[in-house]
């Protein structure tokens, strides 16, 4: 039996700060797999595999609901689309990205090349109209307390957090208040409205048609 030996992630010297980290990020150096973000001066790796259910399938589901949705008012990214604010200090593949058309006519969003060529975007510099994250058990504490005040200076106009670790899944849809994002609040039927999209949302699972399986559903009203 051949194995290969992965290569260890060594972070180059002299990244010390968010222009020298994406320089790193737009160079064939970086790694390809694995998700490496610099947030507030700090560089942060997550290697940990994602659950099928819990969070693969409901970043799918929510993707597919939302960028029904969307797709007359702008682009809808899910994974691998890197999100950069120097005013936030921040370098962040979020799980799912919308950037209105509007954003990117008025320039509040900009579409920044690599070192491929000018037409090989790859950065979404600014703050996009919604992000949504799908907590995990290694990502608890930055989707929901690191990463909103991130998003919130990075000019972020909605921040969803997503949550199937329990039994039942939560959805927060979290407005720009005037210092910090502030949570909606639930109706009498658990809908949360969003202002960047114009409706109400509320998230519900069920069994899927084979063992162990989840099917999630994005309500809207």
């Amino acid at each position: 039996m051949l194995m290969l030996q992965e290569e260890p992630l060594v972070i180059p010297a002299g990244i010390v700060d968010l222009d020298s980290f994406r320089r790193w990020s737009l160079s064939p150096d970086f790694p390809q797999t694995g998700k490496i973000d610099f947030i507030a001066g700090n560089i942060e790796v997550d290697m940990s595999p994602a659950n099928v259910w819990k969070h693969s399938s409901l970043k799918t589901d929510l993707g597919i609901e939302l960028g029904g949705l969307v797709r007359q008012l702008g682009k809808l990214f899910i994974d691998q689309t890197r999100v950069v604010s120097p005013a936030a200090g921040l370098s962040r593949e979020p799980d799912i990205v919308f950037v209105s058309w509007e954003s990117l006519k008025s320039g509040r969003v900009v579409l920044r090349p690599g070192a491929a060529g000018p037409q090989e975007f790859m950065e979404l510099e600014g703050g996009p109209d919604l992000i949504v994250e799908v907590v995990s058990p290694s990502s608890v504490t930055k989707d929901t307390r690191r990463l909103p005040p991130i998003y919130f200076l990075a000019g972020v106009g909605e921040y969803w957090i997503a949550d199937a670790r329990a039994d039942e899944p939560t959805l927060t849809i979290m407005h720009r208040g005037k210092q910090k994002f502030e949570a909606a609040k639930s109706d009498a039927e658990g809908f949360q409205h969003s202002k960047v999209l114009g409706s109400s949302f509320r998230l519900t699972s069920q069994p899927g048609p084979v063992p162990h399986s989840i099917v999630y559903t994005l309500h809207r009203r």
